[in-house]
């Protein structure tokens, strides 16, 4: 096991991450810009490094900074958290060479992951289903119209080297293509320095659903059931759930061997979450995110596992703690993304918290980086925290979550709270009937 680990992120993940160090005996030393010096983590780890000014290229981008934090504090290993370096290879293969453990997947797994082509390739190889399309990246119109003619419209081009919504287009007839094509590989090459797009069939109105899978990088790896994650606002997820309410034993157990049956072939170590789409009962692969995900604790209240201490017992060539056959699921569990944004505009609202009171009891859980008196700064993700409810059923936990949101008090600055206190009253949501297009219609009509 490691003595001393180096957690370079912020916010609520960084706490996250901490709090698993703790529980087992292992120092921590936080990282921060200037602008994060009073941070909750910052506070409680063992040790600190300021590594820059506030711009996240400037400190937690900056792998030369943290680097020479870890020699600097003896740390033997880095937990990268999700966003900024997590994802990175070349940050993995430097740390390698500087003989510092990173806790996640090989370099060549997120190079393979991080490619959308290439991972496409990778899926369809260890044989996960995917969306029809084409098979590599496409430059030239023509070959784009064809392969559009191909598959049937609607279609939808989207950039090889990133996600997020950017670089991403529908045309739902040959006469829209070109224009499409041709701004999605503009926005591509602005917003990741690689205007490479693919083509896809666009699914009308699907779930989005992701399986969770740890590997030990040695051939051994499981799954952990799945997350619906169809709730979102412009690709970016608000609510999420485990288990699905789309989804029965029998095809969580089909869509999670496959997954854990390829992990186990790639040699993967560590956590990931391979994402689909899933319309009439068919899983389209969409990508492989090899870090942990913003929605994990969904996951660790229906299994009780602790994915962080997964991730440093695999990293740490401990190997996975339980056998697939352990694995139980239990209940139903729901994540609300408490973002400092106002509800209705989703205009953001750093500032100064005046009040913060987070709730409690039986099947409760908050994870926040936030407290009294401290400010939101300008400079990162709005995401302060997320409200994670757990009940014996899907009616329970939409009972218990409902409770949940009127005990949070947030004052001082605008939260997405009020949305939530009302999705979580509205019919469909109730019924468990949406899909990814659900919410920007809800918000459309409001």
């Amino acid at each position: 096991m490691f003595n001393k680990i180096l957690i370079a992120n912020r916010g609520e993940i960084a706490l996250r991450v901490l709090r698993a160090c703790r529980e087992l005996g292992i120092q921590t030393v936080a990282v921060h810009s200037t602008a994060d010096s009073e941070a909750m983590h910052v506070k409680l780890a063992d040790e600190s490094v300021c590594i820059g000014p506030p711009a996240s290229r400037e400190s937690y981008l900056n792998i030369h900074q943290i680097v020479a934090a870890c020699e600097i504090t003896g740390a033997d290993a880095i937990h990268p958290g999700y966003g900024f370096l997590s994802e990175n290879a070349k940050f993995a293969e430097i740390l390698e060479a500087h003989n510092i453990a990173f806790i996640g997947p090989r370099a060549e797994h997120i190079r393979i992951m991080g490619d959308k082509i290439e991972a496409k390739r990778t899926a369809l190889r260890l044989g996960i289903p995917v969306v029809p399309g084409s098979e590599g990246g496409v430059t030239d119109p023509d070959e784009a119209k064809k392969i559009a003619a191909d598959i049937g419209y609607p279609v939808i081009i989207k950039a090889a080297a990133g996600g997020g919504g950017r670089g991403m287009k529908v045309a739902k007839s040959e006469s829209e293509l070109k224009t499409a094509f041709q701004t999605a590989r503009s926005e591509a090459g602005a917003a990741f320095g690689d205007d490479a797009v693919y083509i896809e069939k666009y699914l009308a109105k699907p779930r989005h659903i992701e399986v969770q899978v740890v590997g030990d990088g040695q051939g051994n790896a499981i799954h952990l059931g799945e997350r619906d994650c169809s709730l979102q606002r412009r690709h970016q997820k608000v609510w999420e759930e485990a288990n699905s309410p789309a989804l029965n034993s029998d095809a969580r157990e089909k869509i999670g061997a496959i997954c854990s049956n390829a992990v186990s072939e790639m040699g993967y170590g560590g956590a990931g979450t391979v994402e689909f789409l899933y319309e009439n009962g068919e899983f389209y692969f969409i990508e492989m995110n090899t870090r942990l995900q913003v929605e994990h604790p969904v996951t660790e209240a229906i299994t009780g596992i602790d994915l962080v201490h997964e991730q440093i017992r695999v990293a740490s060539g401990g190997g996975l703690s339980v056998k697939q056959s352990e694995i139980e699921f239990q209940g139903h569990a729901i994540e609300c993304r408490i973002n400092a944004e106002n509800a209705r505009t989703f205009v953001p609202s750093p500032g100064t918290i005046t009040h913060f009171h987070t709730p409690g009891g039986l099947g409760v859980r908050v994870d926040s980086g936030v407290y009294s008196g401290y400010r939101i700064p300008p400079y990162y993700d709005s995401l302060i925290g997320k409200l994670i409810v757990h009940g014996r059923n899907r009616v329970e936990c939409l009972m218990r979550l409902r409770r949940a949101l009127d005990e949070f008090v947030v004052d001082g600055i605008d939260t997405t709270l009020p949305l939530f206190r009302d999705l979580v009253s509205d019919k469909d949501i109730a019924d468990g009937k949406y899909d990814i297009h659900w919410l920007e219609n809800y918000l459309a009509d409001d």
